[in-house]
């Protein structure tokens, strides 16, 4: 039997992604879009003429982990959630360099297919990379940015060695490796965040991690952020030395906000308003 590729879904991701898509919580529509990098699929969301906001999501997973915060941000945006290109969502499995302007003419692709100028972004961990590389490349494009967690800022800890041999641990090494990069299991998840729940633990199942190697933005590049933004972080990541990422972005880019959350770990529940606030206000900072 032919062994997946990393990052690549395989069909009970991709039929358990459809059935969690097709509860989307708002009205909405699925796009499958021509790129450079091949199809890539988006699930937009809010009023047609709204501001738009286009969101990022993290390795490991794909749009449905926006679905509710799409339902409350399309109150206000245009929202448009990305499945990014070699990710287990139903987007090609294409993988460009990272240290390349691949991903940047891929966004200018799908910008351009949505009929988009300008964009805020929301990126999280690696689309929290992808998001701020493109406003480095693209800043004109970006109107606003918010960062969650995102790696390529600061150094990224060695937790591939430690993780290798809790996979090797089934079920048991699995929620240690969960819990390390997510925290605590929240008690009494609400239903309708079940079938979600379901999907990302079966990703984790099958999905062989990409060996991500995100490459750290050089001092210069960093300090020529032009959009507003806003960082937020957890000081117990496991996956990115977060109080160094923090000090350095509040050298180089004095004007972002930026906020370390002391009990908070890579994934960090319950920001949805509060990305909304940030995204609001970093847009009034746009227009002043």
């Amino acid at each position: 039997m032919k062994r997946q590729r990393p990052g690549i879904p395989t069909q009970r991701v991709l039929a358990a992604y459809r059935q969690v898509l097709s509860d989307w919580p708002v009205p909405h529509e699925s796009h499958h879009l021509a790129t450079r990098a091949g199809s890539t699929f988006v699930v937009s969301c809010g009023p047609e003429h709204g501001p738009a906001l286009v969101l990022l999501h993290g390795t490991l997973s794909n749009s449905a982990s926006w679905m509710f915060d799409a339902a409350r941000w399309s109150e206000y945006y245009r929202v448009h959630a990305v499945d990014i290109i070699g990710e287990p969502g139903l987007s090609e499995g294409t993988q460009p360099a990272l240290d390349s302007d691949a991903h940047a003419q891929w966004l200018d692709d799908v910008l351009d297919a949505l009929g988009v100028e300008s964009a805020a972004f929301v990126g999280l961990s690696f689309g929290g990379f992808l998001a701020l590389d493109y406003a480095l490349r693209r800043p004109a494009r970006v109107n606003a940015l918010v960062l969650v967690s995102p790696s390529g800022i600061g150094r990224q800890r060695a937790f591939l060695l430690k993780a290798l041999p809790l996979l090797l641990l089934g079920r048991w090494g699995r929620e240690r490796l969960r819990r390390a990069v997510m925290g605590p299991a929240p008690l009494h998840a609400p239903a309708r965040a079940q079938p979600l729940l379901d999907l990302l633990a079966l990703i984790r199942a099958e999905v062989r991690p990409r060996p991500l190697r995100i490459p750290r933005i050089s001092d210069e590049r960093l300090a020529a952020l032009h959009p507003p933004a806003a960082l937020v972080m957890g000081a117990r990541d496991a996956l990115i030395d977060t109080p160094a990422a923090a000090e350095r972005m509040k050298r180089l880019v004095p004007t972002a906000d930026v906020t370390l959350l002391a009990d908070a770990y890579h994934y960090i529940p319950g920001l949805r308003e509060d990305i909304l606030a940030r995204l609001r206000q970093l847009q009034n900072l746009q227009h002043e």
